[in-house]
């Protein structure tokens, strides 16, 4: 397959030695879809084994046309990603279209209602669905725009196609990880172009937004506008950072002038990892391996 042209270039490849095509049957593909990147995984559902992960950039679009054309090219040259047998399918979409409602609150007829509260959304162009989630009193409404999603339900016309919005395997992630650390933590996702942010309060879910990152300081900013929020102390409060930022990075040596108490968050252990993963740090991909957690 291409792996690389003016469009779409791929950053990271892990392929296990288990990977078998003839298994495909067995296997859950999960997509992440973002307007810059795309990460896919696939997951043997019987062994419960990590068998591979793509990163790949994408070339800066100016409308959803422009994107599905990238992507169907993208495909086109994957031997793998226009199957249509495998047992599963999973699309995490990344964008800022979305709105949390508490699970007592929630109408389904409703979803327009509680979108435009928190983002600009349109009835002609978007899709609009919901998640409920599994470990939180809470309902995720969220949009995709209609191309995208149509271009993806045309990909797998015999499989019910399982969407979720990014925000939702970042927060089952979290709440599924809460015993492994400091009670009332805030936890931080970093991602391109943009900044995760959850806190949790009596092992419940607190608070979850997303900023949008035009350069580092911008993530300070946000920090500390959280920190305030909630009324949590930058010198006592622990931080559990996952994401694209490396251990011995700038950035990572900025956060700590900062915030005193800050640690990598780990890799989730409801998947089994050969040792081809070891070259991943694990704080990265948090959000394509917590897909699996979106039932």
């Amino acid at each position: 397959m291409k792996t690389e042209t003016k469009e779409y270039k791929l950053l990271k490849k892990i392929k296990d030695k288990d990977f078998d095509v003839d298994k495909l049957h067995q296997y859950n593909l999960q997509i992440l879809s973002g307007s810059r990147d795309l990460q896919v995984t696939v997951i043997d559902s019987v062994s419960k084994k990590c068998l591979l992960l793509e990163d790949y950039a994408i070339s800066r679009v100016d409308t959803y046309k422009e994107l599905v054309v990238i992507l169907e090219g993208l495909f086109d040259n994957h031997h793998l990603l226009k199957a249509g047998f495998w047992k599963a399918v999973k699309v995490g979409i990344k964008n800022n279209k979305f709105a949390l409602v508490p699970s007592k609150l929630f109408d389904e007829t409703s979803l327009f209602d509680y979108l435009k509260l928190n983002c600009k959304v349109n009835r002609e162009t978007d899709q609009l669905l919901y998640y409920k989630h599994l470990k939180s009193d809470a309902v995720n409404c969220f949009a995709i725009n209609k191309q995208l999603y149509n271009w993806f339900q045309s990909l797998y016309p015999n499989l019910k196609i399982g969407y979720v919005h990014q925000s939702s395997p970042l927060i089952e992630g979290v709440l599924a990880q809460l015993p492994n650390y400091p009670e009332d933590s805030i936890f931080l996702y970093v991602d391109r172009f943009k900044l995760h942010v959850i806190s949790s309060r009596n092992k419940k879910l607190e608070y979850y937004n997303q900023f949008t990152i035009k350069q580092f300081q911008d993530y300070v900013k946000y920090i500390m506008l959280v920190f305030n929020g909630l009324k949590r102390s930058q010198k006592t409060t622990n931080v559990i950072l996952w994401g694209y930022i490396g251990k011995q990075s700038i950035h990572y040596n900025e956060f700590v002038k900062y915030i005193k108490h800050v640690s990598f968050g780990d890799r989730p252990t409801f998947y089994k990892y050969g040792f081809v993963f070891d070259e991943l740090q694990d704080h990265y991909y948090f959000d394509s391996y917590n897909l699996h957690l979106c039932e």
